[in-house]
């Protein structure tokens, strides 16, 4: 998008209560690479990509996320350990610390938009005390026509200030960083940390609260895409699960790889304008869409490069969530605009290093609503020495730090939404096979795409099925490319005792999480658990 005409435009930020600040606004990527480079922010690799150290925080900081307490919010959001209260006199004293923080300073401000369906457009002004966060902002959200930017109205503010340090005895936070969301307010505050997903995540927060509430809009973290025949599916997982490689199908154009809503209509839509990729260990071999997608524009975080500007991206010395950030055209076989329709399948994809989840199955919508609410994946313990048994990892609907209302509230959602569009869901387990981890295998790639391909084709819809005996789910007895005994998991087992034992077990995780659901949980939804 062209934007130079745009960077000497008188631009004040005054109404902020912002004064005298030395504003860019709408500088181009081109730009803000350079300003980033000349400022030593940071470097530029031998793709072409900008490379930057986001500083003390490598990641999100979910104890330090707060949501104002007041009229708006206080008898809608669930309040707790994730959706931490704050209280309104603290927000508007802290916004005035760092609207103070920031007078007289060189700042970085983009307006841009979430939300590719026009229906739900949320205008967003991003205020960056740094090049790259706006660089970031250009990336991750949608990008205005030029036209659009000259009667631009926010219906959200983001204040970013990486530099600005909270004092929590004086200002209400647990420590120095901060995030803060005011519904009534409209504005995110974001100080203390350069972590760049903040931003987006702030966002999408928002979003996951106004589009339930005022629109009937179900927001979902997912990727998804669109067949040749105009049908979208939905890709649910956790990290480590294959959301990203799964939904890059070449045969498909991907909508989004990380932040949806679906609408009353039965639409899809993504919220953002670009992607937000781990590259630990990165490939062109295993991933060669994101690979390819690192190019001018891209920024890498906390990733190490050599004097020759090539990057190591197994060397984890700074963090293990190595990142890139580029806008969407970066990656071939798009949808434009990033809009589907005729959603027909879901995939909650979870990698169970228990080794007991079928490869695939097919859920009612009790059991449905039940899996989306768990959110369920496996961890391996680590590499301590006699630690083999994995660890179970829970999040609410896929992505529980990002949720304020509570999770049967979203999973009612989508058992609603499957019941008037005939969508189907599957469990898709990406992990283990024929034990556990320590003794089964990983579940081949290979085997995993000709499931999920089977399932979009209908391939699967009259091929019988068996029960699975403690979770209930239903698992086909046939899928082409795919090995009959590897379709039911006990089969791969050599000790059938062992799978069933190691089956109770990861169900009684299943139901002491979901304990603290149940009073809030409906009676199809209750029935969908497994039964030990």
């Amino acid at each position: 998008m062209p934007s130079n005409s745009l960077v000497s435009k008188s631009f004040s930020l005054s109404k902020y209560g912002i004064k005298k600040a030395a504003v860019h606004y709408q500088l181009s990527p081109q730009e803000l690479h350079q300003i980033s480079i000349n400022k030593n922010m940071g470097v530029e690799t031998d793709s072409g990509a900008l490379a930057v150290n986001t500083g003390e925080f490598t990641g999100r900081s979910p104890q330090d996320r707060f949501i104002v307490k007041d009229n708006v919010t206080k008898d809608k959001v669930w309040w707790g350990n994730i959706n931490i209260p704050f209280a309104e006199d603290k927000f508007d004293a802290l916004y005035h610390k760092m609207i103070t923080y920031l007078a007289e300073k060189e700042l970085y401000v983009r307006d841009a938009y979430a939300c590719a369906d026009q229906d739900y457009r949320l205008n967003i002004r991003v205020i960056n005390e740094f090049p790259w966060s706006n660089m970031f902002a250009y990336n991750m959200f949608l990008r205005p026509e030029e036209e659009e930017l000259e009667n631009f109205q926010e219906d959200w503010l983001i204040v970013n200030a990486p530099g600005f340090h909270a004092n929590p005895d004086k200002d209400g936070t647990r420590q120095h960083n901060f995030a803060i969301l005011n519904f009534s307010k409209r504005i995110a505050l974001i100080g203390g940390t350069g972590y760049t997903g903040e931003i987006k995540k702030g966002i999408f927060s928002a979003l996951n609260f106004i589009l339930p509430v005022a629109k009937n809009v179900l927001p979902m973290h997912c990727s998804a895409n669109v067949g040749e025949e105009g049908d979208t599916s939905i890709f649910f997982g956790l990290s480590g699960t294959g959301k990203t490689t799964l939904s890059a199908d070449p045969n498909r154009k991907l909508i989004g790889d990380d932040e949806h809503g679906w609408t009353p209509d039965n639409k899809v839509f993504n919220f953002e304008g670009g992607c937000y990729a781990k590259v630990i260990n990165l490939s062109e071999e295993i991933e060669p869409a994101i690979y390819k997608a690192i190019k001018p524009g891209a920024i890498l975080e906390n990733v190490i490069v050599n004097e020759q500007g090539k990057v190591d991206f197994k060397n984890v010395s700074i963090t293990q969530n190595t990142r890139v950030s580029y806008p969407i055209d970066h990656i071939d076989h798009i949808q434009i605009p990033s809009v589907g329709e005729n959603t027909k399948n879901i995939f909650f994809l979870t990698a169970d290093a228990f080794g007991v989840l079928p490869p695939i199955s097919k859920l009612n919508p009790g059991q449905a609503a039940y899996h989306f609410i768990s959110g369920y994946t496996a961890k391996v313990a680590g590499t301590e020495e006699g630690i083999t048994e994995p660890v179970p990892s829970f999040s609410a609907c896929f992505g529980a730090p990002f949720m304020p209302l509570h999770p049967t509230k979203y999973a009612e959602m989508l058992s609603s939404k499957m019941k008037a569009s005939g969508v189907n869901v599957w469990l898709v387990n990406t992990g283990w096979t024929g034990g556990p981890y320590g003794t089964g295998s990983r579940m081949k790639l290979t085997y995993t795409r000709a499931m999920i391909t089977a399932a979009m084709k209908g391939d699967l819809n009259e091929v019988g099925y068996h029960t699975h005996p403690v979770f209930g789910l239903e698992m086909p007895k046939e899928c082409p490319q795919v090995p009959k005994e590897v379709l039911n998991p006990k089969s791969t087992w050599e000790n059938e005792e062992a799978y069933h034992k190691k089956a109770h077990l990861l169900a009684s995780f299943f139901n002491d999480n979901f304990k603290k659901y149940e009073d809030n949980a409906n009676d199809e939804i209750l029935k969908g658990g497994p039964v030990v």
